[in-house]
């Protein structure tokens, strides 16, 4: 009896391993062998500045604010999606962008002083309001 159990278990787990892997192959290579693109795979970021102040930019707000940011991913389901990079708004304020980044805003936390200076935020303020005019 104990042979049988024994035998059983292996089996039954090969049956479910080679289910999981059919199930998984429907969303792998194509039916002809040839692997689908993943438009994103290879994607990256924008990093490129012009100024000192982009550059600061860039290194503290760049990863969530530009092109394929969370932040910018999230502010184009809110508004229009053309204006989500905070680079191509024509509303923002320095005191409003001062008081947004260390309160926080919606799925944004605060940033912190120990993050970003004061001198380092009004920098980053004043470049992302000089960019408008």
């Amino acid at each position: 009896m104990s042979r049988v159990l024994w035998w059983t278990v292996p089996l039954a787990l090969a049956g479910m391993v080679s289910g999981l892997s059919a199930a998984q192959g429907q969303s792998g290579p194509a039916a002809n062998g040839e692997q689908k693109a993943n438009a994103g795979a290879n994607a990256q970021q924008d990093r490129s500045s012009r100024s000192p102040d982009e550059a600061l930019f860039v290194e503290k707000c760049a990863m969530c604010h530009r092109r394929m940011g969370m932040g910018t991913v999230l502010l184009a389901r809110r508004m229009n999606p053309a204006l989500a990079p905070l680079e191509a708004r024509t509303d923002l304020t320095v005191d409003y962008i001062k008081t947004v980044a260390r309160q926080g805003m919606g799925n944004m936390p605060p940033v912190r002083r120990g993050e970003l200076s004061d001198a380092q935020l009004e920098r980053i303020a004043a470049y992302l309001a000089k960019s408008k005019q």
